[in-house]
């Protein structure tokens, strides 16, 4: 992984330890930690100003395909092809919990705005939401989609969760209830991203189709 100055362009800091593609990084809310995901099983946390490491976060048993720190920084989730999203704490680096349910691989996780939740999708087709401080399911999203979950995002008042599928469709779900509010459909290709407008009144859709589409949400 490299670090580089976006005023000057120059590389500030090249960061190795990893032994297999790094497919994933993500900085912490305040900008002073890095973590990098691969398919050597782990995931590293770095100090951003050195440029040292200072955890490896070791556990699954197949590659880490994603990493999301929590809004507050304090803690972080990984997903992976083990079926599994493991929460680690970020000042120790030890494991909090580890999330079980998913039948196949968990691409995608995202934390709600107020940071309490988690959501996971996953190539069996499902969207699971879980509670961060117990790590316990609070429900699956399992009537829809019939095909891989690529995405998923939280409105920004966290009332409203997005997902984007190989079936051609995002859907709309409840986050209090777990019902799905509304099918857009309209892609003649694989939803690969989903994102929310700032004032949650709008979602984008981008797919292989070529094209962008824009929903008003009601």
């Amino acid at each position: 992984v490299r670090l580089w100055d976006v005023a000057t362009g120059h590389e500030r800091a090249t960061l190795t330890g990893h032994t297999g593609t790094v497919g994933w990084v993500a900085f912490s809310p305040d900008g002073t930690q890095l973590a990098t995901a691969s398919d050597d099983r782990t995931v590293r946390l770095w100090d951003v100003a050195t440029g040292h490491e200072r955890a490896t976060l070791t556990g699954h048993t197949g590659t880490v395909e994603w990493v999301a720190f929590s809004p507050d920084g304090t803690q972080l989730a990984t997903a992976s092809d083990d079926w599994t999203v493991r929460l680690w704490d970020v000042a120790t680096g030890h494991e909090r919990a580890t999330l079980t349910g998913h039948t196949g691989t968990v691409g995608w996780v995202a934390f709600s705005p107020d940071g309490t939740q988690l959501a996971t999708a996953s190539t069996d087709r499902t969207v699971r939401l879980w509670d961060v401080a117990t790590g316990h399911e609070r429900a699956t999203l399992i009537t829809g989609h019939t095909g891989t979950v690529w995405w998923v995002a939280f409105s920004p008042d966290g009332t409203q969760l997005a997902t984007a599928s190989t079936d051609r469709t995002a859907r709309l779900w409840d986050v209090a209830t777990g019902h799905e509010r509304a099918t857009l459909t309209g892609h003649t290709g694989a939803v690969g991203w989903v994102a929310f407008s700032p004032d949650g009144t709008q979602l984008a859709t981008a797919s292989d189709d070529r094209t962008a589409r824009l929903w008003a949400i009601t």
